[in-house]
């Protein structure tokens, strides 16, 4: 049986080495060199502790807010784009109470399935891409946070992760080289984080290897359909017939979908981040207020943040990296940094769903099509258990966790 995975990010390659596990003949075609994907500039972190999906009550008018500043950590660019208003839409129709509470256990789920695979993969041969667990320190200044959080650590624990909300002096003995402004943080244990600058070639290496065919400068620009089934895809360097196709083509997910007749409601939201050579912290941590992530990484230590929904662009907001740049200081007075040089600032495209959780499966009218996109900000948390379940699904078999919520025609 032969696959055709199309996207070579994280998604992409985990599905090509799950497929090729499973004896696939496995072509993997990516528009790029896979030199700069969207896992390269990843904070690296492996998030159990993210089982709220970005539409969650209180966004609509946070973002609302929000809209008027666009250095502020989630900003929608205005714009008359049908895409944008159609993903807006389902936005606020999802972002309820009721929507988080039925889709918690998924993402948890597949979290935690995807950092156990993450462990087996650390073992495998040809691989060392730092997996570390420590777990995620979620840092908060302000009551008002301060009680969302707690509140927040105390669900996680009922759904069976390892949390513990924690005061100044227990972060100071976790980071005893480390000056703090905060009322406290949440110790979400369960997380960990790699080195997605070794894990992305390596995974790359191994697929080679392993004897995977991987086709760069490949844009498919065209799909050839009987009935219900795609039976080759167009590129510049020929055509590719498979018995299955996958598509993980990150943020341009929706143009590939088209081709195969699919309509799929996602938009970019660009991040930013940059590394520097110092590491002042122990244990990766995201700054709640300001929505900043920081992980020591390599030596190193890579800080990022900020959403900005709008159209793929190349334009860097420097205002949006200033606003990383400053925030970190109001929590570590003894960390002060400088704005980095644009040509140190990495820049990536996150494929967000209107309602925050991926498209995993099949869509409906095509039998041998899978799609697995829309990861949002998790995308390499949740790299081989997507991977995984697609390969699951390739060959008939009903995956381990649950993915009903996951439907790529559930809009």
């Amino acid at each position: 049986m032969k696959a055709v995975v199309i996207g070579g990010g994280i998604i992409g390659l985990c599905s090509a080495w799950y497929l090729r596990k499973e004896g696939w003949e496995v072509t993997l075609l990516d528009k790029s060199d896979l030199e700069d994907n969207c896992s390269y500039g990843n904070l690296g972190m492996i998030v159990p502790s993210h089982f709220v999906p970005l539409a969650a009550p209180g966004m609509v008018l946070q973002g609302i807010r929000w809209m008027f500043d666009s250095s502020s950590p989630f900003y929608v660019k205005p714009s008359l784009d049908p895409a944008l208003l159609s993903w807006g839409w389902k936005f606020i129709r999802s972002a309820t109470q009721a929507h988080v509470d039925r889709s918690a256990p998924y993402l948890r789920d597949l979290n935690v399935y995807s950092k156990n695979l993450y462990e087996v993969l650390a073992e495998e041969p040809g691989f060392d891409f730092d997996l570390e667990k420590k777990g995620i320190l979620m840092y908060f200044k302000t009551p008002k946070v301060a009680e969302e959080e707690v509140r927040l650590g105390d669900k996680a624990r009922r759904m069976g992760l390892d949390v513990e909300a924690l005061n100044p002096a227990a972060v100071r003995a976790l980071e005893p080289g480390l000056e703090l402004n905060i009322l406290g943080a949440v110790h979400y244990r369960s997380d960990a984080h790699v080195y997605p600058n070794r894990l992305v070639p390596q995974l790359v290496e191994a697929l080679r290897k392993a004897g995977v065919r991987i086709v760069t400068g490949a844009p498919v620009t065209g799909m050839t359909r009987t009935g219900r089934s795609i039976t080759q895809v167009t590129t510049p360097l020929g055509d590719f017939s498979a018995d299955r196709f996958v598509l993980t083509g990150g943020s341009w997910l929706p143009q590939l979908a088209a081709l195969a007749g699919v309509s799929l409601s996602l938009m970019p939201g660009k991040g930013y981040s940059f590394t520097l050579d110092h590491q002042p912290l122990r244990i990766p941590a995201i700054l709640c207020e300001a929505r900043v992530a920081i992980t020591p990484m390599g030596g190193m230590t890579r800080y990022g943040g900020t959403m900005e929904i709008a159209p793929v662009n190349d334009h860097i907001r420097m205002n949006r990296v200033e606003a990383i740049v400053n925030s970190v200081p109001r929590y570590f007075p003894g960390i002060h940094l400088n704005v980095p040089d644009k040509k140190d600032i990495w820049y990536g495209f996150r494929p967000c769903s209107p309602d925050g959780l991926p498209y995993i499966g099949y869509p409906k009218d095509r039998d041998n099509l899978l799609i697995a996109g829309g990861h949002s900000m998790m995308g390499l948390s949740l790299g081989p258990a997507t991977g995984k379940v697609v390969a699951d699904l390739a060959s008939g078999r009903k995956p381990i966790v649950p993915i009903d919520a996951f439907h790529p025609s559930r809009f």
